[in-house]
């Protein structure tokens, strides 16, 4: 793998860390800026906006610029989001910064794909991505917990000063490694929007919001199922997510590696079997063990699904796949909303904490209908061309034989 995407994963880390890390620093900013805990959540919510809606902006704003150049300025707006933050002197100005970062992220994530998968040969791109996408998983195992305790000891605001350090190492690797590809000659915005014409794009992006969000259905939760329901000490979650990280880790490699063997039976198995193990979840919440098996393979069998999912839409998005890789982007952040919404309308409906794994579970066979779907919808295509050959085929030698 060229070391340029060694770069990628480096801006992926730092981007990773920034989106999860204040989740566990809440407490904190909360009492800084003597706000509530969940006025200070919307420091969560509004950075999942930003990337759904910042995905498609920076990457329409950068369409006309060379996708190296484009990298290095959305790291330089993470830099710039992250340092607002550290400095903030009200809450509304840390707003504005997590908006700001969050402006970097899809767009960040999207092109990177596309970079990826440019740099290696046709039968490695999913790997490519995948091991960009490393670095977004590790920062949940390293990362995360890291800023977190930095936070709690040192003060959150250290946190988001080093994280801006990661964005400046981040934006050196790129400048340094990644090679500078002239941009695509005759792509023009239109083209990068016709990719949303099509039927396997659309269908792609669905399975990404479903089947992640199956994922966060239940894992925005796991805070109070692990510690109501199996019983956890509230300092466990904290290990309980980097095991989860971990899977996210191994899964992102597998998914990688043999999504470019067999795209599709990988996003059978993977989404298939997250489906089960987030029904099986409602069961093994209740013992210690089990519970922590199952968030781990909730992880593996969740990320297993990113590599393929990203490659069909740039599969698919030919030509001018930047825009569609992008939004894609944005569509996790979508599944993530909704099925955090999701687990909350089951919670207060009095279902108890282990209902989301439900919803995860519906959600997630969703995503695998739509994919049986998509292959079906592929298949015919890849019929009708070959029906239409063999008619005119077929009449020559239906006129040959009368001549003879």
């Amino acid at each position: 793998m060229p070391l340029a995407l060694l770069a990628l994963a480096i801006g992926a880390f730092g981007i990773g860390t920034t989106e999860f890390v204040i989740m566990g620093l809440l407490p904190e900013v909360a009492s800084d800026y003597g706000v509530s805990i969940p006025t200070a959540g919307f420091l969560v919510t509004g950075y999942a906006l930003g990337v759904m809606f910042g995905a498609p902006l920076m990457t329409v704003l950068g369409t006309r610029i060379p996708r190296k150049r484009m990298l290095m300025l959305l790291m330089g707006l993470f830099i710039v989001g992250n340092l607002l933050s550290a400095v903030a002197p009200a809450f509304s100005v840390m707003l504005i910064g997590r908006v700001v970062a969050s402006l970097a992220h899809g767009a960040f994530f999207g092109i990177g794909s596309v970079v990826a998968a440019d740099l290696v040969a046709p039968h490695k791109k999913a790997g490519a991505i995948a091991m960009m996408f490393t670095g977004l998983t590790v920062a949940n195992v390293v990362g995360v917990p890291l800023g977190t305790l930095i936070g709690q000891s040192a003060g959150w605001r250290v946190t988001f000063a080093v994280v801006a350090a990661l964005g400046v190492v981040g934006l050196a690797g790129v400048a340094k490694l990644v090679p500078d590809v002239p941009k695509p000659e005759g792509v023009r915005l239109r083209h990068e929007l016709a990719a949303f014409t099509n039927v396997q794009v659309l269908l792609a992006m669905a399975m990404t919001v479903l089947g992640f969000g199956g994922v966060f259905a239940a894992i925005t939760y796991i805070a109070p199922m692990m510690t109501h329901v199996a019983g956890f000490a509230d300092g466990s979650v904290t290990w309980l997510l980097v095991l989860f990280g971990l899977g996210m880790v191994g899964g992102n490699l597998v998914g990688g590696k043999f999504a470019d063997r067999a795209l599709m039976p990988m996003l059978y198995i993977s989404l298939g079997a997250l489906a089960v193990v987030l029904a099986l979840f409602t069961l093994t919440a209740h013992d210690k063990i089990a519970s922590a098996v199952t968030v781990f393979l909730i992880g593996a069998l969740g990320f297993a699904t990113v590599p393929p999912l990203q490659k069909r839409v740039l599969d698919h998005a030919y030509g001018a796949p930047t825009l569609a890789s992008a939004v894609n982007i944005g569509a996790f952040n979508l599944g993530n909303a909704l099925s955090a919404w999701l687990g909350g309308v089951v919670i207060a409906a009095g279902l108890g904490y282990t209902a989301p794994n439900w919803v995860g579970a519906v959600l997630a066979t969703a995503a695998l209908l739509l994919a049986v779907l998509s292959s079906a919808l592929e298949r015919r295509q890849s019929a009708a061309p070959a029906a239409d050959e063999a008619v005119p085929a077929a009449a020559e030698r239906g006129a040959a034989a009368v001549h003879h």
